[in-house]
Order: C-alpha cells, then structure tokens, then sequence
C-alpha cells in the first residue's frame, strides 16, 4: 500500500492544470452537498440514483420509484460521488499527482473526455462481471484507474516520490509504480472475500485497461505533443 506524493514530470505545453483542478473542485463540492448539506436519507438517495447499479444497466431491471437520470447516464455521473472522505481524498490524490502530465498531453478537452471514457469503460467492465448487484458503484477510482494507465504508458522512466507502506518515502520509476498499483488490485480480487468486499477492484482494472487500451491507440500523437 502506498499514497503518491510528487513526480519529476514537467509540464511541456500548459501552464497549468486547470481541468484536472476543475474535477477536482467538483468531486469535492458535490461532496460536500451530498454529505453535509442534504446528507442522511437524501445522500443513500443520491448514491442509488446516480451511482451505477449492475442489475438495473446490464438486466434492464426497472428500479424501484422514480430515476433521475436514465441508467447508461449513471455511468458519467457515478463518477462524481463518494462514499466518505477517505474514498475521495485517495481518488483526488492520485488525480493530483498525475493528471497534470495527461491533461498536458492530450489537451484540456480531450483530457476531459479521455477521464469520462475511462470511468464509463470501468463501470462497464464491473457491471458485466457483477450484473446482480443491487449495491451502487461511485467514485472516480475508475477513470483515475485510465490516467494511471496513461501515465504509466507515456511517463514510465518518471520518478515517483510515494510513501511505501504510508510512512517510508521512497523515490522510484512510475513503471514500478503503476505496475505495482495495478498487481494489487489484481491480487485482491483473489484475496477479498465475495461476501465482504466493499471495493470494486474489477472497476480499477477496468478504468485501467480503458486508459491503456486508449492511450495506445494515440500514443505516437500524444509523443509527439508533449513526451519528454
């Protein structure tokens, strides 16, 4: 387990990432919405209708009394919930840390919409393995799952400053990183009891494989516009 602190990666083509803050600013004030101002009933209310439940996305299954949003909408707005401070703080952390470098590369539309598609394939990717849930999915653990994924593909030399075991700061190549980050959620899919788990790891590697498999695609332009 480990927090990311800093990373030696300069921005080439903006002056800063006022996208990646914007997000940021966002997840934090509909937080704080959710949690303190409606709170309660109205915040389990806001999770069911805006978070994504499997059953209701992959079965069709009509939910009970009336919805918001239409079910494939939750998929973008499920993005920006949270269940506690703990969820969010982690999630906007690691956003901080390295979203900067891909909102750099792609451009701060293009980012944006890069960072939605990671969080639709994520959710995509959990309710097909988990189509009878009933439980919602928040956070944006997915679509920051598809930045990580980018990074690790256009920034792998990069050296990471984290605390390795949340107290030994230790200063090392975002391959290892990233890698290690991704293994991890991996390994707890065989670790976490089905009956207790409370993370949705098929979400983070979903978002993961999402961002990769994009990046991909574009990695030769997004080289050529920002790589060091």
């Amino acid at each position: 387990m480990f927090i990311p602190l800093h990373d030696d990666t300069p921005l080439r083509i903006i002056r800063f990432q006022w996208m990646t803050g914007g997000l940021i600013l966002l997840n934090l004030l509909l937080f704080i919405f959710t949690h303190y101002i409606t709170g309660g009933d109205s915040e389990i209310a806001a999770l069911y209708f805006y978070g994504v439940i499997p059953v209701e996305l992959v079965d069709n299954v009509v939910p009970v009394g009336p919805s918001p949003v239409p079910e494939p909408l939750t998929m973008v707005t499920y993005q920006f919930l949270h269940a506690g401070w703990v969820h969010l703080l982690a999630n906007m952390l690691f956003l901080w840390v390295f979203a900067d470098n891909i909102e750099d590369a792609f451009g701060p539309l293009p980012f944006l919409l890069f960072y939605l598609a990671c969080g639709v394939g994520a959710a995509l990717v959990h309710a097909v393995l988990a189509p009878f849930s009933d439980a919602p999915l928040v956070g944006a653990s997915g679509a920051v799952g598809g930045i990580m994924a980018a990074y690790m593909l256009l920034y792998p030399r990069a050296r990471i400053w984290i605390l390795l075991f949340m107290r030994l700061p230790v200063r090392i190549p975002a391959v290892y990183v990233l890698g290690g980050w991704l293994a991890l959620q991996v390994l707890m899919l065989f670790l976490a009891p089905t009956e207790q788990v409370m993370v949705a790891w098929w979400a983070h590697i979903g978002g993961f494989a999402t961002g990769f498999l994009l990046t991909l695609l574009l990695r030769s332009r997004l080289l050529l516009r920002a790589a060091p």
